[in-house]
């Protein structure tokens, strides 16, 4: 069992490699390689050793589309080891058409895809039993979809009678002529895109005419990147300009309520300024207005060196301040009685 094991190719369990190269002579495997019904494969048996799928095509422009088929083939076991062939240029030029990429560059490609564990290269067309034989095959996976060519209406119409056919699906809305129609329509494009990293005229297949009139485009779409770099940049600089703008009206309202306040607060009817003046306006009328000796002052005394000196006979006795307009009248007209008298 030990031998069987060591001698028998086992899936990848690291993905450090890529995957491995098929013998040109036949499968290393010696296990005993009975035939296996589906139902028996989906128990993950046999136990000494795994159930070898196989898938083949011819992988052009490899993209998610292969990734996902060669995914599900892995997976339609608990124990698969997946071989994938890959027809050559000569085959597929033969019966498909011509590719994108070489050979060699499919071989490599499908290699480094993490689902696969052998490659085959130079794959048949149709497979014939000694094929199946020579790889120890146990089931080959592909989609459904009736194969015609090479004269038949289903290339994989005997695997079906066989037993050996697990279906797969197809992702749709990718394909490698989807990739091509996508080229062919955008010729023009990556044409001047090519030219524009550096591709020669004569690399790229295209006229002394063409070439003149994509490299013009090209000057034209710079001129256009720079208006509209430009424009952006304007656009982007006026709006700042509207926001600090703004800003300033902004502030300057701020400002100019601070300052109507405090000019209202200043010189306001109930203002700090009108307070001020009130306050120096009393002092002033205080200053130079007379004052009037305190009543409550002790009378001044004479000095007994000094007598009084006799009344004047010119001296009048000061008038009481007369209390009414009438008394004021009487006592103008006693005074004047008085100076005929003396008279």
């Amino acid at each position: 069992m030990e031998e069987l094991e060591h001698t028998c190719p086992q899936p990848r369990t690291t993905l450090t490699e890529p995957a491995i190269f098929a013998k040109e002579t036949s499968c290393e495997c010696r296990a005993p390689h009975e035939k296996l019904t589906v139902e028996q494969a989906r128990l993950g048996t046999p136990v000494d050793r795994p159930v070898r799928v196989y898938a083949d095509g011819i992988f052009d422009l490899f993209h998610s589309g292969h990734a996902r088929a060669l995914m599900q083939a892995k997976n339609l076991f608990p124990n698969a080891y997946l071989i994938v062939g890959v027809c050559s240029d000569e085959l597929t030029h033969k019966y498909k058409g011509f590719t994108v990429m070489t050979e060699d560059e499919r071989y490599e490609a499908l290699r480094h895809c993490r689902y696969v564990d052998e490659v085959v290269r130079d794959a048949p067309w149709t497979l014939s039993p000694e094929f199946l034989e020579k790889h120890k095959i146990d089931f080959v996976a592909h989609d459904d979809i009736p194969y015609s060519s090479a004269g038949s209406e289903d290339v994989y119409k005997h695997i079906k009678e066989a037993g050996m056919f697990v279906p797969t699906q197809r992702t749709e809305g990718i394909s490698t002529s989807d990739l091509i129609t996508r080229i062919v329509r955008d010729y023009d494009v990556y044409a001047r895109r090519n030219l524009q990293r550096g591709y020669t005229a004569k690399e790229l297949n295209v006229s002394y005419i063409n070439e003149k009139k994509y490299r013009l485009q090209n000057q034209v779409d710079r001129m256009k990147e720079k208006v509209r770099t430009v424009e952006e940049k304007s656009k982007h600089f006026v709006y700042r300009v509207e926001e600090k703008s703004h800003d300033l009206i902004q502030k300057w309202e701020e400002k100019s309520r601070e300052f109507i306040g405090n000019f209202l607060e200043l010189f306001g009817p109930d203002g700090t300024w009108k307070q001020m003046f009130q306050e120096r306006s009393g002092r002033m009328i205080q200053a130079f207005s007379p004052r009037g000796s305190p009543t409550n002052s002790p009378p001044r005394e004479l000095s007994p060196s000094r007598s009084p000196s006799p009344p004047s006979r010119w001296t009048l006795a000061r008038p009481s301040p007369p209390s009414s307009p009438k008394g004021a009248s009487a006592s103008i007209s006693s005074m004047s009685e008085g100076d005929e008298d003396e008279k």
